[in-house]
């Protein structure tokens, strides 16, 4: 199964025949990624704790940066002269922009919101700036990512005014189509227009069926993981990738803990991001298939043993969690350490389901992912529900 266009390719090379999952190949301008894919975060064309050369050892593929915060610094006037966010940090794999739109969450206090954008007081010197759908596709356009989203009107998970959250879903819907009128490079980047709707089902079906209505090539799934429970959250991911079709990669924005990976994979998404992995590694946080580990916790401070002997990242080659014990939170290299290995475990994740699904071993391999997560046998009851939907019973 194949999806082809000058600028994205998608080629579905194996279905799991129980769940929605599907293994693939993403080819995007700058490089080919394997999909379900996990994208790391950085935010201003860095990620916190790695550089660029690290990111291609760890098996990265495709990161994010974003719009707002790049329009704002270094500027489009330098990333122009640089030739484009690629050059300018020296990835050469693939990238992604956000619209920018978030920001209309997270600054809430510093925005206006009409039909005509968004209008933020900029946090770092109080200027204003008008951000409308045409100004964020202009600065996506000049980034030169292989992957753009549109601007869409960003509503807090948890609203529940149905009026304001049809409103938003509508706009987005018509500010999709400003965004596909100012797109300038539509052979080198592609526009991904966000599903919304929030938590109602009628809503977020009539945004993803307008949405498959238009000539683009992929399509992002928004409006979740912004605070509500995960009995919520997981039937509108289901919903979305039933309505969305086979043949194009489906973008569920903002989720990355590894058993949200795990469970909207099976429910049929192809690519992730979150700042979740670099930003608990700030907080002396390793990831583990049994679960995190809060590395300042005493227990940990005579213990000699890697993070994780499965891995073999460098920082579970290197170092004993006794070491980073003594270093979390405290000196600027320990985020560097945790960093890399919670990236590593990211990428191993996904390359285990990609296997799992092309050895048609998926639904075994989410048994005993979700057995050695909850040892204890308190498996959620959002995970058993969730998984049952698509023919895994836990």
């Amino acid at each position: 199964m194949a999806f082809k266009t000058p600028s994205l390719s998608f080629f579905v090379q194996a279905e799991c025949k129980t769940t929605r999952a599907r293994s693939g190949v993403m080819k995007l301008p700058h490089y080919s990624v394997k999909t379900p894919v996990f994208m790391p975060v950085g935010t201003q064309g860095t990620m916190k704790g790695l550089l660029p050369e690290q990111l291609e050892d760890l098996d990265c593929e495709i990161i994010l940066g974003n719009t707002y915060h790049l329009g704002n610094r270094p500027g489009t006037d330098v990333l122009e002269k640089a030739g484009g966010l690629h050059k300018f940090m020296s990835w050469k794999r693939a990238l992604l922009t956000d619209s920018g739109g978030f920001q209309m969450v997270s600054l809430l206090k510093l925005a206006e919101i009409t039909e005509e954008g968004v209008k933020f007081k900029s946090p770092y010197d109080n200027s204003e700036i008008m951000l409308t759908p045409e100004k964020s596709i202009e600065i996506q356009n000049c980034i030169g990512a292989d992957i753009i989203m549109q601007l869409d009107d960003v509503v807090q998970t948890t609203y529940q005014d149905y009026n304001r959250i049809k409103e938003a879903t509508e706009r987005t819907s018509r500010w999709l189509d400003r965004c596909l009128k100012a797109h300038k490079r539509p052979s080198e980047q592609n526009i991904f227009p966000i599903v919304q709707g929030l938590l109602n089902g009628e809503l977020r079906e009539k945004s993803a069926r307008e949405h498959m209505t238009k000539n683009v090539n992929g399509f992002a799934i928004g409006g979740l993981s912004g605070g509500e429970s995960k009995d919520e959250f997981w039937p509108m991911v289901h919903l979305s990738t039933g309505v969305l079709d086979k043949y194009r990669p489906r973008y569920l924005m903002g989720v990355g803990m590894a058993i949200d990976l795990v469970v909207c994979v099976a429910l049929g998404v192809d690519m992730f991001d979150c700042v979740f992995p670099t930003r608990t590694a700030r907080f002396g946080c390793a990831l583990t298939s049994k679960g995190q580990l809060n590395l300042k916790q005493k227990k940990y401070s005579m213990d000699l043993n890697p993070i994780d002997k499965d891995c073999n990242c460098s920082t579970c080659k290197t170092y004993t969690r006794a070491y980073l014990h003594c270093i979390v939170t405290m000196e600027t290299v320990a985020c560097h350490l945790l960093s890399v290995h919670n990236i590593a475990f990211q990428m191993r994740l996904m390359q285990k389901m990609r296997e799992n699904i092309e050895n048609g071993t998926f639904p075994e391999f989410v048994h005993n992912f979700v057995n050695e997560l909850y040892s204890n046998g308190n498996i959620p009851c959002w995970v058993i529900n969730s998984l049952k939907s698509v023919g895994i019973h836990i």
